[in-house]
């Protein structure tokens, strides 16, 4: 089997810290050059992985001004228990 590629992985993980809540709207993501030192990649895959979730709404970048979560991403809503 083929390895999962890096940016996917960048992508799956940046997901996943939405959907826990770790990653709540409007939080601004660590630089390219901490996230590089977080995944312990080069700058070409986060930026590839940004770029994607950026496309796909899922984050907004801003030239100059950092990478956020949007106001419209939400945590999966869990079944409330009866």
């Amino acid at each position: 089997m083929p390895a999962t590629p890096i940016y996917q992985q960048i992508m799956a993980d940046i997901r996943s810290k939405i959907a826990s809540g770790e990653l709540k709207p409007g939080d601004k993501l660590p630089s390219i050059a901490g996230l590089t030192v977080e995944y312990r990649c080069s700058a070409e895959p986060v930026k590839m992985a940004l770029r994607m979730l950026n496309t796909l709404g899922e984050l907004q970048g801003h030239q100059g001004r950092g990478v956020y979560v949007p106001a419209s991403a939400e945590a999966p809503s869990r079944p409330k228990a009866m």
